[in-house]
């Protein structure tokens, strides 16, 4: 059994930055693709990043050029640096890992205000 522990989320002003960090641990395991989605109230789960063992990436259209994906691989971390934020940022954003199964975590609260 693999767990997802998100850190990092609160409350900012619109044009400010955040840092979301994800840490699995949990029986042995090798994570391959992990990421982030986000849900805001009323919308429908929007994925905002992803990106592979070996280190590519994928950034939603929507927040390219203001978030940023990484991993540590050492750590079976993955991390969202989030800069520039807007009040439509504002949503639950939840991490991800794949190992043979899809393993979630239990979300973080992001909220920008105008």
């Amino acid at each position: 059994q693999v767990r997802l522990v998100e850190s990092g989320g609160g409350l900012v002003q619109a044009g400010g930055s955040l840092r979301l960090s994800c840490a699995a641990s949990g029986s042995p395991f090798r994570l391959n693709a992990m990421g982030w989605y986000r849900q805001a109230p009323g919308k429908e789960r929007e994925l905002v990043a992803s990106i592979t063992r070996g280190g590519s990436t994928n950034v939603a259209d929507s927040v390219k050029g203001r978030f940023t994906i990484s991993r540590d691989n050492a750590k079976n971390t993955v991390y969202l640096q989030m800069n520039s934020l807007k009040p439509e940022d504002t949503a639950v954003y939840s991490c991800y890992g794949v190992v043979e199964a899809f393993y979630w975590g239990q979300g973080t609260q992001v909220t920008v205000s105008s």
